[in-house]
């Protein structure tokens, strides 16, 4: 059955429509044309994807089975996110690779949630670990971290079946610059965190085929006026990627004014970084195989930052927030941006064809629901 959604703006990938109709037919879009004023007052937008995320609702991707995951997907979908990268940490081998088989599981048989309930589909995997620094490991179990091996990271993609497509790895591991040109033949984007990279170890790590950053500024090497690092290099090319978590606790709001400025509206990537903690109250929950204490919205191991309970939508109310950012700039930084880096911009191109997925914010800005395959969520 052929149905309509109308607003008073949809904020595309490029540009603008004012008072758009979009024709919806079996949750994906027949049409998009330039109808007559209503009086609507909503803006459409398209949904997020976040990249970087480790779970929701208590339930971790490294130990969750399909129910705790299409539960984390559940989850996600309320928060404006229609497609995601599960996303593991560093742990002891046979966790991993029985975390990833489960994941490709999801992926090859995506559930449809509770009671039918639209749910946020995982693209792909994101390995985060074991290729990390020592020196910049954050929360990453010291005893769990290896250094880059073509071998065993055929034995993880293995055992993904082919499903990651997004891995962390520190530049200057011996190793690295081989795993990166390996890597990026099979398909697999590289983003280089958790580093204590030279400026030097990190063009060579770009020269080799990476592509962005994760959570730029978190569990890296500083800038210095005499050796840029990892993050004045990356700040300074105008060709890689940016991830940031915008929760004000990670990252302070200068420093995203900062992020913004120099990286721009076409290579900042808002991420989350969220845990099994997200969306539930503080206490104590796990990470991999070690817990994680949350009090007062912030997540640490000892005395380290392990990732956060931000959610997209409010990492995009945020950075408008933080730095006076338009609400479709900072959407894009949350959809567009993200999508383009994996080479999967289909997920936020709002086309014929294309399922028909959307946010919706109200006059004032304000996340107010989401419409995922035609259909909005309750």
């Amino acid at each position: 059955m052929l149905t309509t959604i109308t607003a008073r703006r949809l904020i595309t990938d490029t540009g603008e429509i004012e008072y758009p109709v979009v024709s919806v037919e079996d949750g994906h879009i027949v049409r998009i044309e330039s109808g007559d004023a209503n009086g609507s007052k909503e803006t459409l937008t398209a949904a997020f994807f976040d990249i970087h995320v480790h779970g929701a609702r208590s339930f971790d991707f490294m130990a969750s089975d399909s129910s705790g995951i299409a539960e984390v997907g559940r989850f996600l979908v309320t928060r404006g996110v229609a497609h995601y990268l599960p996303t593991t940490v560093t742990a002891p081998l046979e966790l991993t690779l029985k975390a990833l088989e489960r994941l490709a599981d999801v992926i090859e048989h995506p559930s449809h949630g509770r009671s039918g309930a639209p749910i946020a589909v995982p693209v792909g995997i994101h390995l985060e670990g074991p290729f990390v620094s020592h020196g910049k490991r954050g929360v990453h179990p010291e005893v769990s971290i290896r250094e880059p091996n073509i071998e065993l990271f055929d034995r993880f993609q293995a055992a993904a079946r082919g499903h990651i497509r997004l891995m962390t790895l520190a530049p200057e591991l011996p190793h690295a610059l081989e795993l990166i040109q390996h890597a990026t033949a099979a398909g697999v984007r590289v983003t280089m965190g958790h580093s204590t990279a030279t400026s030097e170890e990190t063009l060579a790590s770009i020269a080799a085929g990476a592509t962005s950053s994760t959570h730029l500024f978190n569990a890296m090497r500083p800038i210095d006026h005499r050796e840029p690092g990892i993050v004045g290099t990356i700040l300074d090319r105008d060709d890689i990627y940016a991830e940031a978590i915008c929760d004000g606790v990670h990252v302070d709001p200068a420093i995203i004014r900062l992020w913004l400025k120099i990286k721009g509206e076409e290579r900042a990537i808002l991420v989350t970084d969220g845990m099994s903690a997200t969306g539930v109250p503080d206490g104590t929950y796990t990470l991999g195989d070690f817990e994680v204490v949350v009090k007062d919205g912030v997540c640490l191991s000892g005395e380290t930052l392990a990732g956060s309970v931000l959610t997209m939508d409010q990492a995009v109310a945020n950075v408008q927030k933080f730095t006076g950012t338009s609400l479709g700039a900072a959407v894009r930084l949350a959809s567009r941006n993200p999508a383009r880096m994996m080479g999967m911009s289909q997920l936020s191109t709002m086309a014929p064809g294309t399922p028909a997925n959307f946010n919706v914010f109200d006059e004032a800005g304000d996340h107010t629901g989401t419409i995922f395959r035609g259909r909005l969520v309750e």
